[in-house]
């Protein structure tokens, strides 16, 4: 006669306060409506511990009279609420295959002023990359270049405004770089590296959702960079966010998206020039082809 298998208990892990699934499907809900961000339901754990830490530091017993706060409209907890469950995986020249391309191509404006989007700037490392890549293509500190860098999440703009890192994050680059472009930290800033003034004078760092109805932003970039943020968007919400991008890249732009991501689905707004790299689909003439360029 067969055993019969053993009944194992799922154990759940014991929590500071009770979070339900109609917590965390409030909280998937308004995190999608503020700022257009798509919650798997795997991130139930790390949305818990993320959110946890305000239910402390508020004094409030449960998550529901967390969201209550929330939902009166507190302005600054909304603030908090958004950097909280942001992701911000970062790192200088992530994705190295664009900086070339993006060189090449700026070579090709001559010396006209040059304007570029950094749509997620993170903790800087990204938009400070760009700024390296002008420099290095127009052999100058003061290229015709103006970088616009935003970020949904106020902190890690904060971080990116200083441009002071630990050395760990600039280890891999070239020597050559590190010494033309950063600062070493002595005394208390030992260990530290600084972005050099004149690469941050070329960045305006400033707080964009990509999700609000209407932008402020007027004036055509030559160059987009929005890489691993249309991730956490669904199909629907890339396209509006593309619709919108679009307008503000000029005929002969280049959009540049993450290595993970395709607009299949916005065949009509941008085109594949391989690589990851898009152009405008209504771009008069042959398009280019990236796929070589590296």
């Amino acid at each position: 006669m067969a055993t019969p298998p053993i009944e194992v208990p799922s154990i759940t892990p014991q929590r500071e306060f009770h979070f339900s699934q109609e917590d965390f499907d409030r909280i998937r809900k308004l995190i999608y409506n503020h700022a257009g961000i798509s919650l798997a339901p795997i991130k139930r754990d790390m949305v818990y511990s993320r959110l946890a830490r305000r239910l402390r530091a508020l004094g409030l017993a449960n998550f529901g009279e967390y969201l209550a706060h929330l939902e009166k409209g507190d302005e600054k907890e909304w603030e908090i609420f958004v950097n909280s469950l942001t992701t911000n995986l970062t790192s200088f020249f992530r994705e190295n295959h664009h900086f070339p391309i993006m060189a090449s191509y700026l070579a090709t404006l001559g010396h006209r002023p040059i304007r570029i989007w950094c749509s997620a700037a993170s903790t800087g490392e990204e938009p400070y990359s760009l700024a390296i890549t002008a420099c290095e293509a127009f052999g100058s500190v003061s290229p015709p270049v103006t970088i616009l860098a935003s970020d949904i999440d106020t902190n890690v703009l904060a971080t990116a405004e200083r441009g002071v890192y630990p050395v760990e994050r600039v280890e891999k680059l070239d020597p050559e770089r590190l010494r033309r472009f950063f600062l070493k930290g002595s005394g208390k800033q030992e260990g530290y590296v600084r972005v050099r003034p004149e690469l941050q004078k070329i960045i305006n760092f400033t707080r964009f959702n990509l999700l609000d109805a209407q932008w402020p932003i007027k004036e055509p970039f030559d160059i987009i960079f929005c890489r691993n943020v249309m991730i956490y968007f669904d199909k629907e919400t890339q396209y509006q966010i593309l619709k919108k991008f679009v307008p503000l890249l000029r005929p002969d732009g280049l959009f540049f998206a993450g290595h993970s991501e395709s607009f299949l689905h916005a065949s009509d707004l941008v085109r594949s020039l391989g690589r990851t790299v898009y152009e405008r689909s209504d771009r008069k003439g042959a398009s280019r082809d990236m796929r070589q360029r590296a």
